[in-house]
């Protein structure tokens, strides 16, 4: 099965560049985490689309091949209006609320666009991420994706040798298809991130306003009665399972379960486990 590739138009105006698998009336919104793509979702996507519904998984502003702005702008306030508009289009063009599966910077964006602007969402799917985390986490992972963000990688197999010690559990991939759609090569012949450095460095990044944002989700999490499925990795270095039991404790409608043998990346690491959960919280039927 292909991908159909589809463009938005975000809060700013700005381009942004989606995949449609499938051809159903049952859309599944897929926002990625910060510095990965859309790609991050292909496999998932996939197991949907031949599950009757139609998955669109988007590449989020700065990101993949999703314009870079020149604002700066990349808060998670920004990152939760173009959420908005994205489930707005979505909901136009099939006339129907989509459903939503969000991971650690796509899962609070969607989170936040839901309790502010909703109801947007039939379901939600967090992975990995909850407005309460590890700030040793948050800084591990930041720190890697800042390492090499102007250096770059001198070939595709430095960049997995540095994937490969960030993350030492994970099965190191024998081929790099995957890892070539998250690098962009430049004209000095390096491998750079798929991610406009600017996500870090601006001042207007995503850092900014981060503790004032995750207050304020945190108090609209009460009055949220959608149905919400929180996806956790056991080995997660950035939410805990007091951060996970502390939010399923006040949004009305959540679950939550552990993914035994995964970390931060739910979905990367232990993808068939990932689908068969989201398989059965979207549709009510245990998979086969």
């Amino acid at each position: 099965m292909k991908a159909v590739r589809t463009e938005f138009i975000g809060h700013e105006n700005n381009r942004l560049v989606a995949d449609i698998w499938g051809n159903s009336d049952r859309p599944v919104l897929f926002f990625h985490g910060g510095g990965q793509t859309r790609h991050a979702w292909d496999n998932t996507a996939r197991r949907l689309a031949e599950c009757g519904m139609t998955a669109i998984t988007v590449d989020m502003r700065g990101h993949g091949e999703s314009e870079w702005v020149s604002s700066g702008n990349y808060a998670f306030d920004n990152y939760c209006e173009d959420v908005v508009a994205i489930t707005r289009s979505v909901r136009k063009r099939y006339q129907t609320d989509p459903s939503a599966v969000g991971a650690s910077l796509g899962g609070l964006s969607t989170l936040a666009a839901e309790a502010r602007f909703g109801p947007l969402l039939n379901a939600l799917t967090l992975v990995d991420i909850t407005p309460r985390m590890d700030p040793d986490g948050v800084a591990k992972i930041q720190g890697f994706m800042g390492e090499r963000m102007e250096e770059g990688f001198a070939s595709l197999d430095e960049a997995a040798a540095a994937i490969a010690k960030y993350l030492p559990n994970r099965r190191r991939p024998t081929s790099h298809d995957g890892l070539r759609k998250n690098l962009r090569l430049g004209p000095d012949g390096r491998y750079r991130w798929h991610w406009d450095p600017a996500f870090i460095t601006s001042k207007t990044g995503i850092n900014s306003g981060t503790a004032a944002f995750m207050d304020d989700l945190m108090s609209r999490v009460p009055s949220m009665h959608l149905p919400i499925l929180l996806t956790r990795g056991m080995q997660s270095e950035l939410v805990h399972d007091h951060h996970a039991r502390e939010f399923v404790s006040l949004a009305p409608n959540a679950s939550y379960i552990d993914i035994g043998g995964a970390g931060h990346m739910v979905a990367g690491d232990k993808n068939d486990i990932f689908c068969d959960a989201i398989l059965e919280f979207l549709t009510g039927t245990k998979a086969a």
